[in-house]
């Protein structure tokens, strides 16, 4: 596993130590990105072959991550499927890993450094399934967990963060409102942020599947990656991916994919700010989708996002939360994947795209599920008016604690 050279500012280029915990730059507030020797990797000619017979998890590619004692629960390397349905396209299923979602990759990355450097407090906002990884992981590592979450998470990710052990506040507003809360006391309570691209290392987590999708190609790219965007992690962290592998000579260059953002037309800033050309998006106003994960009214590192639709000459689309349970059912009755909404919302985009003409049938096409259903349950029998069964009211010593009570 390679030493991290330098921690770079994504704005303005400044290079800081990996020595001790970072968070952002702090001139102006950038999102730092682990540099590596990519030069002394390339030199290594076996380091490609070796991925092959190493475990099948996100750590087979420690040649190009921090040197560090993983915290894993076995995440990454997830199927990527070919669909029954459509040629062409095929379907990376991250609602395998730990705690059902991508999110267990940046968090096995983020505590595993955490730990690293000796931090015993972790604190996030989230929207539900980061705040589930943070918990499993966190209590993984041995490290507190401080979560503040909307209160209308699927109840899913509550429980699991409850569960876990970890500290959860529930807050009356969206994840903007988790983060300004967790901004305003970390200082105070000795909190170090893992916060969505407010520290290096969950990009380094979501790399992996820039990795894999080049792996399982055979190390060749697709023609185009859909990705649910709320934060956008995955997508920036895919595209570090495809830079390193070409400058190590893993991948052949200027062969990247079209990079596609997908979003709720109830949450859509990126999209607003990708067709109006402007380099950063403003503040949705009143956001609202049932994809929890796509809920996200200002992403902090949107310039990244839309420089790279922008450079990979792809695009960013808005979907109804109807055609995402639309598409829910035919994920489900075609394909045999219990998707989360955020999976559904990418195949309804694939569907736009190939009507539009902008992707054509022939393209090979990878569309990222970046979750399972089984986490929103919830949320899909309230779309349809399914009575949830009432179970009988459990005495307070069988609850956890008397925390969250009957259900």
């Amino acid at each position: 596993m390679p030493t991290i050279t330098f921690l770079e500012c994504s704005k303005c280029g400044e290079k800081l130590s990996a020595d001790r915990p970072q968070n952002v730059c702090p001139k102006d507030g950038g999102p730092l990105y682990a540099r590596y020797d990519l030069d002394a990797i390339r030199k290594d000619k076996h380091t490609r072959d070796a991925v092959a017979s190493r475990p099948a998890t996100m750590w087979r590619y420690r040649s190009v991550l921090p040197d560090a004692e993983p915290v894993t629960l076995g995440e990454g390397m997830t199927p990527l499927l070919p669909s029954r349905k459509y040629p062409n396209l095929l379907i990376k299923d991250e609602g395998l890993n730990p705690t059902g979602s991508f999110k267990a990759r940046g968090m096995s990355m983020a505590v595993t450094m955490a730990r690293h450097y000796g931090l015993t407090k972790l604190a996030a906002p989230s929207a539900g399934n980061a705040g589930g990884a943070l918990a499993a992981y966190a209590a993984a590592a041995g490290i507190e967990a401080y979560i503040f979450m909307p209160k209308d998470v699927p109840i899913a990710n509550r429980l699991e963060v409850e569960a876990a052990g970890a500290k959860l506040t529930l807050v009356d507003g969206l994840i903007s409102d988790c983060g300004r809360m967790v901004a305003e006391r970390k200082d105070k309570e000795g909190w170090f942020d893992v916060s969505t691209m407010k520290e290096p290392f969950r990009v380094e987590g979501k790399k992996t599947m820039g990795y894999e999708v080049a792996e399982q190609l055979g190390w060749e790219l697709p023609s185009a990656i859909i990705y649910p965007t709320g934060g956008g992690v995955g997508l920036i962290g895919m595209w570090k991916a495809f830079e390193e592998m070409e400058q190590i000579g893993w991948i052949a260059p200027g062969r990247r994919p079209k990079m596609i953002c997908v979003q709720s037309d109830g949450c859509a800033p990126i999209v607003k700010a990708f067709d109006e050309k402007k380099d950063t998006a403003e503040m949705w106003p009143d956001a609202h989708t049932l994809a929890a994960g796509l809920r996200v009214p200002k992403a902090y590192a949107d310039f990244i996002v839309l420089d790279i639709l922008r450079e990979s000459k792809g695009t960013a689309i808005a979907v109804s939360d109807d055609e995402i349970m639309e598409a829910f059912k035919e994920l489900v009755a075609e394909e045999g994947i219990f998707a989360a909404p955020e999976g559904a919302a990418a195949l309804v985009a694939y569907k736009k795209l190939v009507e539009s003409s902008f992707l054509l049938k022939e393209d090979r096409v990878v569309l990222f599920n970046t979750g399972s259903g089984y986490k929103y349950i919830d949320t899909i029998a309230r779309y349809w008016d399914i009575e949830p069964f009432a179970a009988p009211k459990l005495p307070a010593s069988r609850s956890m604690g008397g925390i969250i009570g009957p259900f």
